[in-house]
C-alpha cells in the first residue's frame, strides 16, 4: 500500500500523472504477446469481418489469416525460415504487406523493411547490413528492378514476388491490366527468374507452418533502419515484447479508438515505423478495419474518406497542411473523420489552425523514434491537450530532460534533452557497439531532442541537438525562426539549417517556399521577424525556393539544404 510520501515522491517524479485523461492508468500490465499470435487470434474471433480495403477491393480477417499461415507454412519450407532469419520487405501500401510481415513473424523471422522509393544504393546498404537472404517485392517495374539489381549485386539470394494486379478489385484489375501494363515487370522473363518465387503459387499450397517458440523480450520482431540523416542507417531491433507493448500502451491510450466499428487510414507507408504501428499493428490486432491507399494523392484520399467513412486518420504534418490548404478539399469531404494523430515531424501551429477550419476531428500530436518503436509522448485522444505540445508520457512510459552539457537533470521548464525508458524502447542497433554506447545514458535511450516539461506534466520540444546553432555562445533552435516565419501570409513552407559564420562561429539561414499567389521580398520577411525574434535569432539570410526538400514521409529535410547551400558557397568561392 502506497503512502502519502510515496504518493508524493511518484507525482514529483512523473509530474504528468495528474494529467491523464480519465479512465486511463499510468501504472499498467502492457501486453507483450507477440503481434503476430495476437492478429491471428483478432482474425479467429471475427473471420467474417473486413480486414483490409485496398481501393475497394476487400480482404476479410479468415482469409487474411490463412494467406499469413500458408505463406509462413512456405517461407519455412521452401527457403529454411526460421529463428534469426531476416526477411526484407520491399513492399508499397498493398494487402501483401501485412500479410507478409505477420507470415515472416509466424515462421520465427524478422522483419527487415525497406523503402521502395530508395535508390539501388541506399537498398544496398540496408541488404548487406542485415543479411537478409530473401526479399519479398511486386511485380511494379520501378520496384521489381530494385530487387533484381539486388540479387545480381549479390546481397539478396531470392526473391518472391506479389503480383500487383491481385490486389486490385476486378474492375480495376482489368483497367490496370490494359492502361499500365507498361509500368508491370514480367519476373518470369527477369535474368534472374531462377531465384524468383511467386507468392500466388507459395501461398496457394497452403502448407502449415511449424510451431515456433518465441521468447518476446529476447527475440528481435523488426530490425527498422533509421532514416540515416547523420550517416547509414543503422538497424534498431525491435524485439516482439517492444513492438507489442508499445501497440499496449497506445490500445490503452486510445480508450477503445481502435477497435470497430473504427476505420483507420493508412495513407502513410506501412514501411515506416509510425505506420506500421499505428496503421497496421493496432487496428489489425484490435478487429479494426484498415483502408489503404498505396500513395498520397489528395484527391485519392478524399474519395477514400468519403467512400469508407473512415475515421481516424494518422497523418504527418505536410500532409495535413496539403488538406488544410487546398481549395478543393471541402469539410464535408473530411467530415468522418474524429481523430487525427499528427507524428514524424513537428506540427506547426498554422498548420494546426488551418487543419481546425476546414475538419472538426480532434488533432492530437504525437512524438516518437524508430528506437521506441516509436511512441513515447501523445495528446489525448478523446479530449483537447494543451496546444503545442506532444502531449503526455504513455502508460508504463518515463521520461526526464537532462542538460545538455552537463547530463545532469534539469528542472521543469528547463530545456534539456528528452530521454526515455520503458517496454517498447529496442534491443539496441545491430552490429553497431559504438552507436549503442551513443544511444543510452545510465540506462535511458537518449532521442536527440531537446525540450522541456510544464508544472502539468506536459511535454514540449524546441528542437533536434544536431540542429541547435551556436551563435556567438548563444544557443539558437531553428524551429524558434521556423515558426515564426511560418506566420507570415506570404511563406507556405519554412526550414532552416546553420551554417559556418567567421564573427558568430554559426548563423542561421532560412530556405522559404513561397505561397501560391503571394510574394515578399527578404527585407520585408526580415522586418516582420524583428518583432519576434532576437538579434541572434534573425536569420544571415533568407533564400526563396520554389520546392523544400522533404524525406519520403513527407518531413521536411535540412541535409539537402546544407549541402546545397556549401555547394553554392563553394562555387561563389571559386568564382571570386
Amino acid at each position: 500500500m502506497q503512502t502519502i510520501e510515496d504518493k508524493d515522491a511518484e507525482a514529483a517524479r512523473r509530474p504528468w500523472l495528474a494529467s491523464y485523461p480519465e479512465g486511463i492508468a499510468w501504472d499498467v500490465e502492457v501486453d507483450v504477446r507477440p503481434v503476430h499470435e495476437q492478429v491471428l487470434a483478432a482474425c479467429a474471433k471475427t473471420p467474417d469481418a473486413v480486414a483490409l480495403d485496398f481501393l475497394g477491393g476487400k480482404t476479410t480477417f479468415g482469409d487474411m489469416a490463412k494467406a499469413i499461415t500458408a505463406l509462413a507454412g512456405a517461407l519455412q519450407s521452401q527457403f529454411g525460415i526460421g529463428k534469426g532469419s531476416r526477411v526484407a520487405l520491399l513492399l508499397p501500401n498493398t494487402p501483401f504487406y501485412p500479410v507478409a510481415y505477420y507470415a515472416v513473424l509466424r515462421a520465427g523471422g524478422i522483419v527487415v523493411n525497406c523503402n521502395p522509393l530508395y535508390t539501388v544504393h541506399e537498398l544496398s546498404h540496408i541488404a548487406d547490413n542485415a543479411g537478409a537472404d530473401l526479399m519479398i517485392t511486386l511485380d511494379l517495374k520501378m520496384i521489381f528492378e530494385k530487387a533484381e539489381a539486388l540479387v545480381e549485386k549479390g546481397l539478396v539470394k531470392s526473391l518472391v514476388v506479389c503480383r500487383f494486379t491481385d490486389a486490385l478489385p476486378p474492375v480495376k484489375r482489368v483497367l490496370f491490366s490494359l492502361a499500365k501494363r507498361k509500368d508491370l515487370a514480367d519476373p518470369r522473363r527477369s535474368r534472374i527468374a531462377g531465384k524468383v518465387s511467386h507468392y500466388h503459387e507459395l501461398v496457394a499450397r497452403n502448407q502449415e507452418p511449424k510451431p515456433v517458440a518465441i521468447d518476446p523480450h529476447a527475440d528481435v520482431a523488426v530490425q527498422q533502419y533509421t532514416g540515416g540523416t547523420t550517416g547509414l542507417p543503422k538497424g534498431a531491433m525491435l524485439s516482439h515484447a517492444n513492438v507489442a507493448a508499445n501497440m499496449s500502451q497506445i490500445d490503452k491510450w486510445g480508450c477503445g479508438l481502435f477497435y470497430p466499428p473504427s476505420k483507420v487510414v493508412a495513407v502513410l507507408p506501412f514501411f515506416h515505423i509510425f505506420a506500421m504501428t499505428v496503421c497496421m499493428n493496432v487496428p489489425l490486432c484490435n478487429g479494426a478495419q484498415v483502408v489503404m491507399l498505396p500513395r498520397f494523392e489528395m484527391k485519392a484520399l478524399v474519395d477514400l474518406l468519403k467512400r469508407t467513412r473512415a475515421n481516424v486518420l494518422p497523418a504527418v504534418p505536410t500532409l495535413l497542411a496539403a488538406l488544410a490548404k487546398a481549395d478543393n478539399v471541402k469539410a464535408e469531404g473530411l467530415a468522418s473523420l474524429q481523430v487525427a494523430i499528427s507524428g514524424g515531424a513537428p506540427l506547426p501551429n498554422e498548420v494546426r489552425a488551418a487543419f481546425s477550419k476546414k475538419s472538426k476531428a480532434l488533432l492530437a500530436e504525437g512524438y516518437g523514434l524508430t528506437e521506441a518503436s516509436p511512441v513515447v509522448c501523445c495528446a489525448a485522444l478523446r479530449v483537447p491537450s494543451k496546444p503545442m505540445s506532444i502531449g503526455l508520457p504513455l502508460p508504463a512510459t518515463d521520461i526526464r530532460f537532462v542538460d545538455v552539457d552537463s547530463h545532469q537533470p534539469v528542472g521543469i521548464g528547463e530545456n534539456g534533452e528528452l530521454q526515455v525508458k520503458g517496454p517498447q524502447v529496442m534491443l539496441g542497433y545491430y552490429e553497431n557497439p559504438e552507436a549503442n554506447a551513443e544511444a543510452f545514458m545510465d540506462g535511458w535511450l537518449r532521442t536527440g531532442d531537446v525540450g522541456h516539461m510544464d508544472e502539468d506534466g506536459y511535454v514540449f520540444l524546441v528542437d533536434r541537438i544536431k540542429d541547435l546553432i551556436i551563435c556567438s555562445g548563444f544557443n539558437v533552435y531553428p524551429r524558434v525562426i521556423e515558426e515564426a516565419l511560418a506566420e507570415h501570409p506570404a511563406v507556405d513552407e519554412v526550414n532552416v539549417i546553420g551554417v559556418p559564420d567567421e564573427y558568430r562561429g554559426e548563423a542561421p539561414i532560412a530556405f522559404v517556399k513561397p505561397a501560391t499567389g503571394q510574394s515578399a521580398t527578404e527585407a520585408e520577411l526580415k522586418t516582420f521577424l524583428a518583432a519576434k525574434l532576437n538579434k541572434i535569432e534573425m536569420p544571415r539570410e533568407i533564400i526563396f525556393k520554389d520546392a523544400l526538400p522533404k524525406t519520403l514521409i513527407g518531413k521536411l529535410s535540412k541535409k539537402e539544404l546544407r549541402e546545397e547551400y556549401a555547394q553554392l558557397k563553394a562555387k561563389s568561392r571559386e568564382q571570386a
